[in-house]
C-alpha cells in the first residue's frame, strides 16, 4: 500500500467530517435513524472508500473489485454517504433516507443501490457472509471454478479482498462466532474484519449488557491475526490494513477502538444516541460544530504548508 501523503491524509480527514455532516442531515431529515455508530466509523469509511478499496463507481460490478460487507446494517447512513461522495449515485439522493419508495432505506438492500454487496439488518450474519465471499475468491484464484478446470485462465475475481465492518455488540450473537470459526478453518487470509469497538449498544454499554472482554484474546483463540488500533487515527488504521495484507495464513481482525457519536460533543460516549430522533435545534448544533471542526482542519493544514 502506498505511503500516505500529508495532502491525502488531509483529504481523508475532511471527507470523514463531511460524512458525519451527511449523517446528521440525513437522519434529522428522515426524523429517525441510527446516529452514534455511523458517526464513529466515518474515519474508517473515508479511508476505505477513498484510499483502501479497489473499486470503480462507474463499474460497480467490476469482477476484481474488493468487496465491503456492512454487517451492522443500521450503520447504513454513513455507507450511503460514502457511496454518494465516491460517485455511485447523486449526493442529492441522500435526502430521501427512509422515505417511501426511496432506495435508501433504514437498512441496506443489495439490489437497491450500486456498490452495496449484501443486504443487512439482522445482526450477526455479516462475518459469515463475508467468509463465504472470501472463500469464493480463494476457489477462483486456486483454479477451482468450472472455467479453470476446463483449462481457461483463472477468473480475476480471485484477486479481490473482502472486508467486513461489524459492530462489537453483534459479537453477542452465536452466528458471529460460527463465521469466525469457519474463516479460520478455511485460512481465509483475504478476509479482514473491522470491528467498531465503540462499547455501546441500544440498551447500554456492552460490558454491562453482555461483556465481550477479553475480546482480542477470543479472536486469537479462534485462530485469527488480531490488530488493535485507534479507529479515529486514519494513518494507524491504514497501517493496520497493510498489516492484514501481509498475513498469508489466516484471516485478520482489526479491532478499531472508537468513540460513539464521534465529532459531536453532546453525543460522544452517550449510548442513547444509538438511535433516537433529534430534538429541535440539536441537528443544527451538531452541524455547526462539524463545520467549525472542518474550518480548523483547513487552517491547520494551510499553516503546515
Amino acid at each position: 500500500m502506498d505511503l500516505l501523503h500529508e495532502k491525502t491524509l488531509h483529504f481523508l480527514e475532511l471527507t470523514a467530517n463531511r460524512l458525519r455532516e451527511d449523517v446528521i442531515r440525513m437522519v434529522s431529515g428522515a426524523g429517525s435513524g441510527h446516529i452514534a455508530g455511523p458517526l464513529d466509523i466515518a474515519d474508517i469509511m473515508a479511508a476505505m472508500y477513498f484510499y483502501v478499496l479497489r473499486h470503480d463507481p462507474k463499474n460497480p460490478h467490476l469482477p476484481e473489485r474488493d468487496r465491503l460487507v456492512l454487517s451492522c446494517g443500521h450503520y447504513c447512513p454513513v455507507l450511503y454517504a460514502a457511496l454518494a461522495r465516491a460517485g455511485y449515485f447523486h449526493i442529492d439522493e441522500l435526502k430521501t433516507l427512509r422515505t417511501l419508495d426511496s432506495r435508501l432505506q433504514g437498512h441496506p438492500h443489495r439490489n437497491a443501490l450500486p456498490g452495496i454487496e449484501t443486504t443487512s439488518g439482522p445482526l450477526g450474519s455479516g462475518i459469515s457472509q463475508a467468509a463465504g465471499i472470501a472463500l469464493a475468491a480463494h476457489l477462483d484464484r486456486n483454479g477451482s471454478t468450472t472455467s479453470a478446470r476446463s483449462g481457461q485462465a483463472s477468473s480475476p475475481r480471485g484477486k479481490y479482498r473482502v472486508y467486513c465492518i461489524a459492530s462489537d455488540g453483534e459479537h453477542q450473537e452465536g452466528n458471529t462466532w460460527e463465521g469466525i470459526m469457519f474463516a479460520a478453518k478455511q485460512n481465509l487470509s483475504n478476509l479482514t474484519v473491522i470491528v467498531d469497538r465503540n462499547n455501546i449498544q441500544i440498551d447500554g454499554f456492552t460490558e454491562r449488557v453482555m461483556p465481550l472482554e477479553p475480546f482480542s484474546a477470543k479472536y486469537e483463540s479462534f485462530g485469527w491475526h488480531v490488530v488493535e488500533v485507534d479507529g479515529h487515527n486514519i494513518p494507524a488504521f491504514i497501517g493496520a490494513i497493510a498489516e492484514a495484507h501481509a498475513i498469508f495464513e489466516k484471516p485478520t481482525v482489526i479491532i478499531a477502538h472508537t468513540i460513539a457519536g464521534k465529532g459531536v460533543s453532546f453525543m460522544e460516549r452517550d449510548y442513547t444516541w444509538h438511535s433516537k430522533p433529534f430534538k429541535e435545534g440539536e441537528a443544527d448544533t451538531a452541524i455547526k460544530e462539524l463545520k467549525e471542526s472542518r474550518e480548523r482542519m483547513v487552517v491547520n493544514h494551510e499553516n503546515k504548508d
